[in-house]
């Protein structure tokens, strides 16, 4: 075999169809849409159009709330936290707050704040400055030796007391 002998098995590939190019292709004149119509034009088709029948979306009943007052906030474990610290882009003197997580790569924005949660390990004493943190997050992050203090972050409603279980 020489390279000038290469190509693709018998098969592999196939040309694509060329519509609109007189009735002897096979797919002139009408182009493979059909006659007339809305749905023949290029660039018209109604989503959920049912003929002029109710749309099965409008029949069906509405559920639940969307409640637009609520707090977006991230969630951050505190395994993710620890392994931070291991890899040295956590500074592990400094307070742990929302800047601090951005800085390290742990989020990628800070949002409405940070919830902390209790899922992982944490050896390293750290002290947190959260918007809110689960019950075994604070009890892993006091048993380590480290401190959370929660603080509202700004646009965020003060939900009850400033209190370490927010």
């Amino acid at each position: 075999m020489k390279l000038n002998e290469i190509r693709d098995n018998d098969g592999a590939t196939k040309n694509r169809m060329r519509v609109g190019r007189g009735i002897g292709s096979g797919k002139g004149k009408t182009a493979g849409r059909g006659v007339k119509g809305q749905k023949a034009r290029t660039g018209v088709s109604i989503k959920g159009f049912e003929g002029g029948q109710m749309p099965l979306h409008r029949r069906l009943p509405k559920r639940g709330f969307n409640n637009i007052h609520a707090a977006d906030l991230n969630e951050v474990n505190l395994g993710r936290v620890q392994q931070a610290v291991d890899a040295g882009k956590l500074d592990a003197s400094a307070p742990v707050t929302v800047e601090a997580l951005v800085a390290a790569g742990i989020l990628s924005r800070p949002r409405d704040g940070v919830k902390l949660l209790g899922v992982g390990e944490l050896t390293a004493k750290l002290t947190f400055e959260v918007t809110r943190a689960s019950k075994s997050a604070v009890e892993a992050v006091e048993k380590a030796g480290g401190t959370v203090n929660v603080v509202y972050a700004a646009g965020v409603a003060h939900r009850g007391t400033a209190s370490a279980t927010a």
